[in-house]
């Protein structure tokens, strides 16, 4: 059952432009900046400061990018975005430095989360090849690979 707005969590959309005019300020970022940030077109955002509504695509990346974190919950699709996502709205952090991190997070993240790799082998049919010579084929390459990943 979708969870209904509480007021800490409700987002009041007449002050949306000037919760995004805040932080531009707050960053030093020009519109076209926050715009490339947000992913948001320098028009719509410059419309949206001026009071007028996004439609909901613009509104939710909006969202992310001023940190509301249901928003970026639902923008984020796997653990190095979610870490990204939250990174580039720290209001500490640099966009530049928000970057590079983000992007050590998701190499370290694809290099440690790789399920282990299968031992491809091609082996022709024969009939003196049998059931059990595959097995213990198999069996054999199992053992071989479990020692050579032992010995890293």
């Amino acid at each position: 059952m979708p969870r209904r707005p509480t007021d800490e969590t409700a987002i009041d959309v007449r002050d949306l432009g000037g919760r995004i005019a805040a932080r531009r300020k707050r960053l030093g970022l020009s519109l076209r900046d926050a715009s490339a940030e947000s992913r948001v077109s320098l028009n719509t955002l410059s419309r949206v400061e001026r009071g007028h509504l996004p439609d909901l695509e613009n509104f939710r990346r909006i969202q992310v990018w001023l940190g509301d974190p249901q928003a970026t919950a639902r923008e984020a699709t796997s653990t190095p975005d979610i870490i990204g996502t939250h990174l580039r709205t720290d209001p500490l952090l640099p966009s530049e430095a928000a970057e590079k991190i983000a992007g050590i997070v998701k190499d370290l993240y694809e290099a440690l989360s790789k399920p282990p790799r299968a031992t491809p082998v091609h082996l022709r049919a024969a009939r003196t090849f049998t059931p059990d010579a595959a097995r213990e084929l198999g069996d054999l390459l199992d053992r071989m690979y479990q020692r050579l990943n032992a010995a890293e």
